[in-house]
């Protein structure tokens, strides 16, 4: 006999007519359960206020979401993902990767386990949903402002500042910031940090060029030029639109970096797999992995209290110079003549 008032597997398979081998399956997260059974369970057990208790496997592990619908980032969530499994391997500790979008399922498989990591766009719904059970998360990627979550970074807006800096001490002064398709929230940021520098130097226009990045950088390139604008360096928002912009160049019979210099951001692997190599900025996905779940085991170790604040841990990117840049050929030429008035 249950006793009176205790939720189990048994009580929930009676309430929807199914085995409690199917609802344990459920509720587990494995596979073998239709999504709309999946769900019905789901709601079924949310009603009856069941419980599940941790056993002492999953009291030690911790798992990792991946948002399934965001192929822009996926480089960098597999760096990410390397950063996680290799610090999980040296702290002993046991580890699930799970790739959904599924507010159900990422609160299925918050029950079983001692705590999330979750990285990309996650929708409010299923964030809600999984920090109602009560478990320690961390997450990764865009949140809003203030919002009372632990969260870990790259450095976007400061990077753009320091790609500014660095093409301001090489001599270039129009600059042309290659958004590509507009919306990304860090595209943005990496704007906004370039803007501020630029807004310091009343000699230096910031350019930003938007444009489908199907095949539209030549067009927008050919709308600029038409305005009498002609950068002598592009910050391009992504490793991707980067290759872009050095291959079009090049058809165009520019020379990089002798007449324009191109930077890249992100040092993915085709970076360095073009020519000339790209110099990029380095955003730390490994590193922010291993940053990520060692505060996730200290809030598992040591709960967060109510009055406690929310953790926010940036993690620092830096630039990568290789061959794509160089000094501003014009503000070459003015010194060498410059030099040669003085010489006279």
């Amino acid at each position: 006999m249950e006793k009176r008032g205790r939720v189990t597997l048994q009580t929930i398979a009676r309430e929807v007519g199914l085995s409690k081998y199917a609802v344990s399956r459920s509720l587990s997260g494995k596979s073998g359960v239709s999504d709309e059974t999946r769900e019905r369970i789901r709601e079924t057990a949310q009603r009856l206020g069941y419980i599940k208790p941790l056993n002492k496997v999953a009291a030690s592990e911790v798992a990792i979401v991946f948002h399934d619908h965001d192929p822009v980032n996926s480089e960098l969530y597999m760096q990410i993902q390397n950063g996680v499994q290799s610090e999980a391997h040296r702290l002993g500790m046991g580890l699930r990767m799970r790739w959904t979008h599924h507010a159900s399922q990422l609160e299925d498989l918050a029950h079983t386990c001692a705590g999330l990591l979750l990285v990309g766009p996650h929708a409010p719904e299923a964030i809600a949903a999984a920090t109602a059970t009560g478990i320690p998360i961390v997450r990764f990627g865009w949140i809003d402002p203030l919002e009372d979550a632990d969260h870990v970074s790259g450095t976007d807006h400061e990077a753009g500042q320091a790609v500014m800096q660095y093409l301001f001490g090489l001599g270039h002064r129009s600059i042309a910031y290659v958004y590509g398709t507009p919306g990304y929230r860090g595209r943005r940021e990496r704007f906004y940090g370039a803007r501020e520098i630029a807004e310091r130097y009343p000699d230096v226009a910031l350019h930003a060029m938007e444009f489908d990045e199907q095949g539209g950088f030549a067009g927008a390139y050919r709308a600029l030029k038409e305005k009498g604008i002609q950068p002598t360096a592009f910050f391009c928002a992504h490793d991707g639109l980067a290759l872009t912009v050095v291959s079009e160049l090049l058809g165009q019979g520019y020379r990089i970096p002798d007449d324009v210099s191109v930077v890249g951001f992100g040092d993915f692997s085709a970076a360095t797999q073009i020519s000339p190599q790209l110099t990029t900025v380095r955003m730390e996905g490994q590193e922010c992995g291993a940053v990520g779940l060692r505060l996730l085991v200290e809030r598992i170790e040591h709960p967060r209290q109510p009055d406690m604040p929310a953790r926010r841990v940036n993690i620092a990117s830096r630039i990568v110079e290789r061959r794509s840049t160089g000094p501003c050929k014009q503000l070459t030429k003015h010194h060498d003549d410059f030099a040669a008035e003085e010489r006279a």
